[in-house]
């Protein structure tokens, strides 16, 4: 099941979300521009790798390009392939403009942040150890999955369903969309088959979405200050 769009008006236009699509993008953009050493020696100097953010272990002086703990923010605008840039990007404007038009600018790009480092520290600290970068920002755009799904309980999503030989699109409760999703993180976790992806941070993220968005609604009067 693909998303497609969400049928929830929004007041606001979302610059925010516009932006941060865009600086994935232009992340990426550069990262292709690389050579294969490059561009893996930039995943690890600003993918965020636990043993080194957790001070378990120290990265060599050459790819120490920024401070210790800055990674956790970077490892959010790279990305591995191009298939993880779309679907990741793809699920950030679909929910992302809804959730900051809920929010406000400032609040969301906030939310935004708290909800990615929440992600690898559901990620990371279950494995403090690993010398593997965790990048994307899938971990974030949980976190406003989470929010979507607590502040948006009757919106309706359309959406893409791909079965052998078929598909269609139907209009699908978003609770029900989100929920789904949710429980294949779950299922995905638990059932060992990680394929190289942080379904822990997904999980993460998502919850941390459900308990911060109500503390960080829009003001009273539309004003969005932090």
């Amino acid at each position: 099941m693909i998303p497609l769009q969400d049928d929830s008006r929004s007041s606001s236009k979302p610059y925010v979300t516009v932006g941060l699509i865009a600086l994935c993008f232009a992340v990426f953009l550069w990262q292709s521009s690389l050579d294969a050493q490059a561009a893996r020696r930039a995943v690890d100097a600003l993918g965020a790798i636990p043993a080194a953010v957790f001070g378990v272990a120290r990265l060599p002086p050459d790819l120490v390009w920024v401070p210790r703990y800055v990674p956790v923010l970077t490892a959010m605008f790279l990305h591995a392939s191009w298939m993880h840039l779309l679907g990741n990007v793809l699920f950030l404007w679909i929910f992302g403009a809804s959730v900051e038009d809920y929010m406000g600018p400032m609040r969301f790009l906030a939310f935004y942040l708290c909800s990615g480092i929440a992600a690898f520290l559901a990620q990371g600290l279950a494995t403090p150890d690993s010398a593997y970068p965790i990048i994307g920002a899938s971990g974030a755009i949980s976190g406003v999955l989470g929010a979507y799904f607590v502040t948006f309980p009757r919106a309706r999503v359309l959406t893409l369903v791909v079965l052998p030989f078929f598909f269609t699109t139907m209009r699908v409760p978003a609770m029900l969309l989100l929920l789904l999703w949710f429980l294949v993180q779950l299922v995905s976790h638990f059932a060992g088959h990680d394929g190289g992806v942080a379904f822990l941070a997904h999980i993460g993220g998502f919850l941390t979405g459900i308990v911060l968005a109500p503390g960080f609604k829009r003001r009273a009067g539309g004003v969005a200050a932090l």
